[in-house]
């Protein structure tokens, strides 16, 4: 307790940020809401071993802290009542009001509801997220506070457990922060998630600028005051201040930009707040006289404000020893937004008053959930937020001038779009800057990008541009334009894949045994029919290979009724046991009390490994197949199973001198020697790899799989701890073959 007891603030001191803010609270519904937290999270206590009660506490402080209104307090301290407690969202209502209560379920996770994997649930409980966001932002500023205190926190959990929790951060949470605009918030989660997901390399930096603070404080200093008496002469009340780059800031150009130290030149920042945006521009120019800009260093986003609403303006210069620094100019309100984002609204008091305005700034959330109407893989929501919310972003501009703002890496086809559906769906080709350029060339910022059109009806999208846009919003309305335009084509094409896929599986079905394997399959996706299966394969809404291990269960189910019906049902015989059970040791290395003479297979759809906890199954006709409990296939209790008397205990053998294969996944930042840094240490530990391919994912990222051999479990995690410690590494995880 005493490691995280800065992070930890309890109802004094919330009383005393109360008491601080120039906002006008209800002390006595805070009160109310702090008693009933108190009351029923009891003696409920955190993984640290803390008081539960101190986490909403904490988590009311950061709402606090950023100017938020009396519901958004009395929300963050109940947000966890209604998932961890007795007490209901209906009571919530009576007690508190139907804002309160909607804040609170609209933060509060998917927790009833059984779903094929961990993505799957993250992914619907994001959803579910955004959707209440839509609805009222306060949603999500609660639940980025309670994800920030979470981080901060997180030391006393498991590491597998913190790598989890950091990569979702990294990848979902420090995005929405990011286009939301409060960047004191998403500059932490960032930091906090490195340190989690590459200690070494967020250690390296940290040891720099550690290194470098004390002459490089002195050097802020020095130019903090050479700039406030330069400006002073000219402008009044002329606020000024300097930082240092955030340590995910540098590893970024680091490791994903391949820059060198030398090379970073905004490691240091001083930062001019004056009264008037005329007053910016006069700032400028004073700094430009007193120091040498850099090229092509000067961004002006007060004239072209980034998405988030961010404006300020930035110039990179050599001071007079020769270090660069960045400058950044911009007004008080600037400022606000700047740090606040959104949150600023209630920091001026606008609040959910300014609701025409607000709407217009979150009109991204209901584009991003519409993007998802007619995809049918859930998980695929989280892939867009990682690429069309990144921090990253390019500008560019129409013949007209008109500005398009789209993440890094989008191409000429996502500027299509991005200016108009019809346009996308006409497009012949682009130029980039006046010269014709091919349909996949990634646009730069400052790129002047004109749309060649055909005639309307004449022309359309080619499916191969799913696979070269970069945004959702592209992907959806290219996959719309198909649904619409080609649905026989679609029912065809997405046929013959499914049938395909079917005989590359071994499925032997007629139609109408078909029509049930994929009946349940269809109602848990909300697929009306067959056909629209058929459509949403071919237009990108359904991926495959997602759904073929729930197909296979419901394949076996059929083969089962199929024996049934005809009447061929095999009888298993459990060999009589003797006093002294006989004891075959297979060569899986699984044992099997009784049993003798057996086929013992180890199952490929979870590929257990000694040292996880097993259960056979005996089949039918092909022996008796070994799976881990934790798998899927493995129902949660075996009493309710269709057959349980099928599934039997089984045990490692203790002297099991075989070796087994395995496949890990890597999820690290994209970088040059990579794959043979992995590899070599791999090669270290004299590790035979069978296998090996990597890809890009697409935000500076790439997956990396290894098909292996180990000894045991205890084997396989000391490999996954030597992988973990390659640089640029985010998470090693085994996975199924």
């Amino acid at each position: 307790m005493a490691a995280n007891r800065k992070y930890y603030q309890d109802y004094e001191e919330l009383c005393e940020l109360l008491n601080k803010s120039p906002a006008d609270y209800d002390l006595e519904k805070i009160e109310r809401a702090y008693r009933l937290a108190e009351k029923m999270h009891g003696d409920q206590r955190r993984i640290s071993g803390v008081p539960y009660i101190l986490h909403p506490t904490s988590v009311a402080c950061i709402v606090v802290d950023l100017g938020m209104d009396t519901d958004s307090v009395v929300a963050a301290l109940l947000h966890d009542v209604v998932e961890d407690t007795p007490v209901t969202i209906e009571e919530v209502t009576a007690q508190f009001g139907a804002d309160v209560a909607h804040l609170v379920n609209g933060v509060t996770k998917i927790s009833k509801i059984a779903y094929t994997s961990r993505e799957e649930r993250q992914a619907e409980n994001v959803r579910k997220m955004l959707i209440a966001m839509a609805d009222d932002i306060r949603v999500i500023i609660i639940k980025l506070a309670d994800r920030l205190h979470n981080m901060r926190t997180i030391d006393c959990m498991k590491e597998q457990k913190r790598r989890d929790i950091a990569l979702e951060t990294m990848e979902v949470f420090a995005p929405i922060a990011h286009r939301l605009g409060i960047k004191a918030i998403k500059d932490e989660m960032e930091d906090l998630s490195l340190q989690y997901l590459d200690p070494v390399g967020y250690k390296e930096i940290e040891t720099h600028l550690q290194n470098i603070m004390s002459d490089g404080q002195g050097f802020i200093n020095k130019i903090m005051e050479q700039i406030s008496a330069r400006v002073s002469e000219y402008i009044k009340d002329a606020k000024v201040s300097g930082r240092v780059k955030s340590i995910h800031g540098i590893y970024k150009k680091l490791i994903i930009q391949g820059k060198s130290l030398e090379e970073i030149y905004d490691i240091y920042a001083v930062r001019v707040i004056v009264d008037t945006v005329v007053d910016c521009y006069n700032v400028l120019g004073i700094i430009h006289d007193m120091f040498q800009p850099l090229p092509n260093r000067f961004k002006d986003y007060i004239s072209t404000p980034k998405p988030n609403l961010y404006r300020s303006l930035h110039t990179t210069v050599i001071g007079s020893d020769g270090v660069p620094f960045e400058v950044q100019i911009r007004t008080q309100e600037m400022h606000q937004t700047a740090e606040y984002g959104i949150a600023a609204h209630w920091k001026y008091k606008l609040g959910m008053s300014n609701k025409s305005s607000m709407d217009e700034q979150l009109a991204w959330i209901r584009q991003m959930l519409e993007n998802q109407a007619d995809n049918h893989d859930p998980t695929r929501l989280i892939k867009d937020i990682k690429t069309d919310l990144s921090s990253d972003e390019v500008f560019v501009y129409t013949p007209k001038g008109e500005l398009i703002n789209l993440p890094m890496g989008s191409t000429v086809i996502d500027v299509a779009y991005a200016i108009h559906s019809a346009v996308g769906n006409r497009m012949l080709g682009a130029k980039a800057n006046y010269r014709i350029v091919p349909i996949d060339y990634v646009v730069k910022t400052g790129d002047i990008i004109e749309i060649i059109t055909g005639k309307e009806g004449s022309v359309g999208p080619s499916r191969d541009w799913l696979k070269i846009v970069k945004t959702s919003d592209a992907r959806n309305k290219i996959r719309q334009w198909f649904k619409r335009e080609k649905r026989e084509e679609n029912i065809v094409l997405g046929k013959a894949e499914f049938e395909k896929e079917c005989k590359k599986n071994g499925f032997e079905l007629n139609e109408k045994e078909l029509e049930i394997m994929m009946e349940p399959i269809l109602r848990k996706k909300n697929i009306p029919s067959m056909e629209h299966f058929y459509a949403s394969i071919s237009y990108g809404g359904t991926v495959l290979w997602k759904l073929m291990p729930r197909m296979k269960e419901e394949y076996t189910k059929i083969l089962e009724e199929r024996k049934k019906a005809e009447g061929i049902e095999e009888e298993y015989v459990v060999p009589i046991v003797e006093d002294k059970p006989k004891t075959k040791i297979s060569k899986s290395g699984v044992i099997i009390d009784g049993m003798d003479d057996v086929d013992i297979k180890l199952s490929k759809c979870c590929t257990p490994l000694p040292g996880d906890d097993i259960i056979a199954f005996i089949t039918k006709g092909h022996g008796i197949s070994v799976h881990k409990r934790t798998c899927l296939n493995v129902p949660k209790n075996i009493e309710d199973a269709e057959d349980p008397t099928r599934w039997i205990s089984a045990r490692w053998s203790d002297s099991i001198s075989n070796s087994f294969r395995t496949v890990v996944e890597i999820q690290a930042y994209d970088r040059t020697g990579l794959v043979a840094d992995l590899a070599g240490q791999l090669g270290n530990m004299h590790i035979n790899i069978h296998n090996m391919s990597s890809k890009n994912i697409g935000n500076g990222l790439a997956m990396v799989t290894f098909d292996i051999t180990v000894k045991n479990k205890s084997h396989l995690r000391d490999i996954i701890s030597r992988l973990s410690s390659v640089r640029g590494v985010i998470s090693v995880e085994r996975t199924n073959r």
